[in-house]
């Protein structure tokens, strides 16, 4: 189908803007991980890293669907250790040992998010003094507390690869036209630029949702080591928890700001 084709097909338009809600949707993990990183860079470095961060993101996504073939053949078994679980309501294993080309880069990004987000969670219970600096003295301390640029983009490329690879075959699922799905993951990724900035900030400002991020992460991790054993979790559950477990948190928030202006006015 052409563009022209396209642009007056009402079906490509409805397509495209559930595939960008989509992909909105699942482009919080990567943003959320990718402001986590960045806040630990000076100030000086944060918004370079995000920018270069979500450009990479970009790039990879544009490559995969460039090389759409090659992508949807991640989807067969490349070996099976011939282990399953019990059957599911409808016959189905509950999980199995058939591993794909997508099943291993899931269950590697699922682990790193794992290590990732255990070791921020590890770093952000260290005490303080009032300089904010670290107590523990003990060797690489100093270096864990203030990550280098380097090391920052590399993670978040080795991230972004993770979720590319889910996002494009999710988009691969709803529509085979190119330029609808090129489109979207463009205007994706501008959605993301845009709120990028203030999301680092929101949590920086407030660390109790630091520490919530970072079990986001832990459980997003989880959901894709059980994705790459055929345990498929529905989207729709994680984030609905996400969800609630934000409003919560917000709750709190409200609730201590109130406190704290009481104190002050009393």
């Amino acid at each position: 189908m052409d563009i022209l084709a396209l642009l007056s097909d009402p079906g490509a338009w409805l397509a495209l803007l559930t595939l960008i809600a989509l992909e909105v949707v699942l482009g919080i993990d990567n943003l959320i991980f990718i402001a986590i990183l960045s806040n630990k860079l000076p100030v000086h470095q944060q918004q370079r890293a995000r920018r270069i961060g979500l450009a990479l993101a970009l790039v990879m996504r544009i490559g995969l669907l460039m090389l759409i073939g090659w992508l949807v053949t991640l989807q067969a078994p490349l070996f099976d250790l011939g282990i399953r679980g019990a059957p599911g309501p409808y016959g189905e294993p509950t999980f199995d040992t058939a591993f794909s080309g997508r099943d291993l880069i899931l269950l590697a990004g699922g682990l790193f998010l794992l290590w990732k987000a255990t070791k921020e969670i590890h770093h952000s219970m260290e005490p303080e003094d009032n300089s904010g600096e670290l107590l523990d003295k003990t060797p690489g301390a100093a270096a864990a507390a203030t990550a280098t640029f380097g090391a920052v983009i590399l993670q978040i490329v080795a991230i972004d690869m993770v979720f590319s690879v889910d996002s494009i075959l999710t988009a691969v699922g709803m529509t085979d036209e190119i330029p609808i799905m090129v489109t979207a993951v463009v205007i994706t990724v501008g959605v993301m630029m845009v709120a990028a900035d203030p999301l680092a900030k929101f949590i920086e400002k407030n660390p109790t949702l630091v520490m919530l991020a970072l079990a986001f992460l832990v459980m997003i991790g989880l959901v894709l080591i059980a994705d790459g054993f055929g345990v498929h979790v529905p989207k729709g559950y994680i984030y609905a928890a996400m969800g609630f477990s934000v409003g919560v948190e917000l709750l709190n928030m409200v609730q201590r700001n109130r406190r704290a202006k009481k104190a002050t006015s009393g």
